[in-house]
């Protein structure tokens, strides 16, 4: 498979999981499509591209068509953790995985990390209510996995485009109180994620937000929140987190 065969790109401008991909995109600095799918009102040719009706999927090959129009020429493929590993095989030039099978070997633990242990406490957290002390010792595993500055491993790689939406999105709903909390929990979680404690993951979100690819992909922080404001699960009030 060529890298200039034809990649569309089929997202959703809320999803963090849509948003891995689309960094990763930017990052191999090649030709693509973008065509966004509404969640809550599928169009029934997009269940030609993924068959479960998911985001993000990617067309590749075949005959260059309207994204509405997917051939069935073109490979399907869909799942974000596997859509980072495909652009990372087929764009070699963009170093998306390290060379060195040590740093590839941790680049996949540090995601794994965040999917075993962060992912699940920040959904709890933020949608349900759960104290936040869980997702804090979370968070702490994560930052014992990065190296003393740069990005996951050093170098930028497909762990840092599949951590990043999520924790950029963390970071922001924390700073404007989108969530299950009251105002006295929302300020003890600022004043703990402000603390020494969490220097290093603090720093390695802001370095994150510095990268051009996601500068370029983030739309804007006050996009992100009129997308999410109106989450159910986020408008849920929860009682106190202490």
């Amino acid at each position: 498979m060529a890298p200039s065969e034809q990649i569309t790109f089929y997202t959703a401008e809320s999803s963090p999981w849509g948003h891995r991909v689309h960094i990763a995109l930017e990052e191999a600095n090649v030709k693509y499509t973008t065509y966004h799918i509404d969640p809550r009102n599928k169009p029934e040719w997009y269940y030609e591209v993924n068959p479960l009706g998911k985001v993000p999927a990617l067309t590749f090959g075949g005959p260059d068509v309207p994204p509405d129009q997917p051939s069935p020429e073109s490979a399907k493929l869909a799942e974000s953790a596997a859509l980072l590993e495909f652009i990372a095989d087929v764009f070699p030039e963009a170093h998306l995985l390290p060379d060195d099978p040590v740093l590839r070997a941790k680049a996949r633990a540090f995601t794994e990390i965040f999917r075993n242990y962060v992912d699940s406490e920040f959904r709890s957290a933020f949608f349900m209510g759960k104290h936040f002390d869980g997702l804090l010792l979370a968070l702490e595993k994560l930052q014992r996995a990065l190296p003393p500055s740069g990005f996951a491993v050093g170098q930028w790689t497909i762990a840092d485009a599949a951590v990043a939406p999520f924790l950029a999105r963390m970071l922001l709903f924390v700073r404007v109180g989108l969530g299950t909390y009251g105002e006295e929990d929302w300020q003890k979680l600022r004043e703990a994620l402000a603390s020494d404690r969490f220097a290093r993951i603090v720093r390695y979100i802001q370095d994150v937000h510095e990268r051009p690819s996601f500068k370029k992909t983030w739309v804007s922080d006050d996009r992100q929140l009129e997308l999410w404001k109106n989450h159910p699960g986020l408008r849920r009030k929860a009682g106190p987190a202490s």
